[in-house]
């Protein structure tokens, strides 16, 4: 559903996402959103003009981010048996491809995606059980893996100080991390 400043219903969109993050809205005021049925990304401009905006071919895309920085979206996507996430312009062209780290898969299941101040991409990876950080050249800074025996990180965002906040579905908890990954304090519990 998008909405004015006021609250007011300026349209509904029925698309295949359904629990993960694919929804963004960008710099120049745009709102874009995925179809990982169709596998297309559409945009709809200000004026509420519906656009495919990127195609992504064999591979779904599951989560989208806008970048606060320099406009460029970033897509998770992923085919039955590979993962990864797709740095697009904010024109639409395929700029960077994040996969593996020495021969080693990166992500099974993006769901979620966020940049973080420094240029970090972060995303919650469902079946991985971690949050993944990788640089903005795509190189893995480190993965987080929870505070408990077991992990399910689902939504994700940073704050302006660098901080990861994440969601865990297991313990319905929010994790604050600094931004090379340690641990600082569960900001929301079950209790609260």
């Amino acid at each position: 559903v998008q909405t004015d400043l006021q609250g007011k219903q300026l349209q509904k969109i029925q698309t295949s996402g359904g629990t993960e993050g694919y929804h963004t809205a960008t710099q120049d005021g745009d709102l874009m959103y995925i179809d990982k049925d169709k596998k297309v990304i559409y945009r709809i401009t200000p004026d509420q003009k519906i656009t495919k905006f990127i195609k992504t071919g064999d591979w779904a895309p599951i989560s989208i981010h806008s970048s606060r920085i320099n406009g460029d979206i970033l897509v998770g996507i992923k085919t039955e048996k590979e993962a990864k996430v797709t740095r697009y312009s904010k024109v639409g062209k395929e700029i960077q491809n994040i996969q593996d780290n020495q021969g080693q898969k990166l992500y099974s299941d993006p769901h979620y995606i966020t940049e973080n101040i420094n240029g970090d991409i972060c995303t919650s990876d469902y079946n991985k059980h971690a949050v993944v950080v990788v640089n903005k050249s795509g190189q893995h800074r480190f993965s987080y893996t929870g505070q408990a025996p077991w992990f399910r990180p689902w939504g994700i965002c940073t704050d302006v100080l660098g901080h990861i906040l994440v969601c865990d579905t297991i313990r319905e908890t929010v994790d604050l991390l600094d931004q090379d990954g340690r641990f600082l304090s569960v900001i929301l519990s079950p209790q609260q």
